[in-house]
């Protein structure tokens, strides 16, 4: 009998590879990264002031200037030059409003100034999501539960397999054609984030509870459509189409770069996952280390870091969310020197090495676990102030 052997890609073997020596900390040790990271907190604090100022006031003339080129340029769309430009000048509008000035300004960042017009409570931004919802779903959530499991929605989204601690079903085989559609309706996504819809069809939320968030998403994407797809439309006359569709090019553009970078910073490979055993009763320092291990940084110039709001910064973002986000790259070298000093990992590399990353995990985790080789994990080890059995964390990878 003659047969033929295929070997399996080295991801598809099914094989694990073992495990390095994992990374001990002493809870001397993680108080002192916790005292560290506080005092570098309050001196950038009492360093914020008039430079500050004029950035996001900068950021916000460029934003609306951008945002009256591209709607004009869409007015003359018949020529095809300018409804490029137009779409393109439309799309920065969008994504430094989202991600430079939005994201940054809800989570409190420029609450000091006492500028009604940048106070995180007042701020509603270019997109379907409801500011309130999002920053119940990601300040306080997202943040205060990051990467734990079964509290931090974000990890899937509700609809895909980020981590391997998922219990795998059939459904999951879907991974990348859901996590597509995410990419795609991004802003969709997030509007939906806080319905828990996956816990409403299991049974455990009622639909009830759905209805007051219903209501903010009614009033909010209403608005947003009718600006986008009917407004602009109807106001550039003949050029009815080519604006609605330079208005949706724009729409996508901004989710595809958001779920980007947002994904960069939270799934590539070497990024940690806990569980809620794990981090009961957390000190300020295990805070600090979760954030550390559980977020991930993507290397580029400084357009790219603005253009990503920042979030390029991600574990930098995680450990202070409330500082002015371009204030990130400086505090960046010295979190690598004190995780460098503490012999923690962080985790960090160019867009498309994370975007690889991400995409190979999404395919990997879509597939059965005897079929996918699962990649050596780095574990940390802490002496916890309450004693828990086990590891630290673990790898999402």
């Amino acid at each position: 009998m003659f047969g033929l052997s295929l070997p399996l890609p080295a991801f598809l073997a099914g094989r694990r590879e073992p495990d390095p020596s994992p990374v001990v900390l002493r809870r001397e040790q993680v108080e002192e990264i916790g005292r560290e990271l506080d005092a570098l907190r309050e001196r950038t604090v009492a360093s914020l002031g008039t430079a500050d100022r004029e950035y996001i006031y900068r950021i916000v003339g460029t934003q609306r200037r951008f945002e009256i080129a591209g709607r004009a340029l869409l007015f003359v769309g018949f020529l095809p030059p300018a409804w490029v430009a137009g779409v393109a000048a439309l799309s920065v509008s969008k994504i430094l409003d989202n991600m430079e000035i939005g994201h940054n300004v809800m989570h409190g960042q420029y609450d000091w100034m006492r500028e009604p017009e940048l106070n995180s409570r007042n701020f509603e931004w270019d997109t379907v999501c409801p500011a309130d919802q999002w920053r119940h779903s990601h300040n306080f959530l997202h943040h205060t539960y990051t990467n734990i499991l079964g509290m931090d929605r974000d990890v899937g989204y509700g609809i895909l397999r980020m981590d391997p601690a998922q219990r795998w079903h059939p459904y999951y085989l879907g991974n990348p054609v859901y996590a597509t559609a995410l990419m795609l309706l991004f802003e969709w996504g997030v509007m939906l984030h806080d319905a828990e819809v996956e816990n409403v069809v299991a049974g455990k939320r009622s639909w009830r509870d759905v209805i007051p968030l219903a209501r903010g998403w009614w009033r909010k994407a209403r608005g947003q459509v009718i600006k986008d797809y009917v407004a602009f439309p109807l106001l550039s006359g003949p050029m009815f189409v080519p604006t609605l569709l330079g208005n949706a090019a724009a729409n996508l553009v901004r989710n595809v770069w958001a779920f980007s970078i947002i994904f960069c910073g939270h799934f590539p490979s070497g990024v940690q996952s806990f569980t809620e055993e794990e981090t009961a009763h957390e000190t300020r320092g295990e805070w600090y280390v979760r954030q550390l291990l559980g977020s991930a940084n993507i290397t580029g110039t400084p357009l790219f870091h603005i253009m990503s709001g920042n979030l390029s910064h991600q574990i930098e973002h995680h450990l202070f969310p409330d500082l002015p986000a371009h204030r990130y790259p400086e505090l960046a070298p010295q979190v690598r020197e004190l995780c460098e000093r503490h012999g923690l990992p962080y985790n960090t590399g160019g867009l498309l090495a994370q975007v690889g990353s991400v995409w190979r995990k999404i395919v990997k985790l879509a597939l059965p676990p005897s079929w996918v080789t699962e990649e050596p994990t780095t574990s940390v080890l802490i002496e916890r102030s309450v004693p828990v059995a086990g590891t630290l964390a673990h790898d999402s990878a």
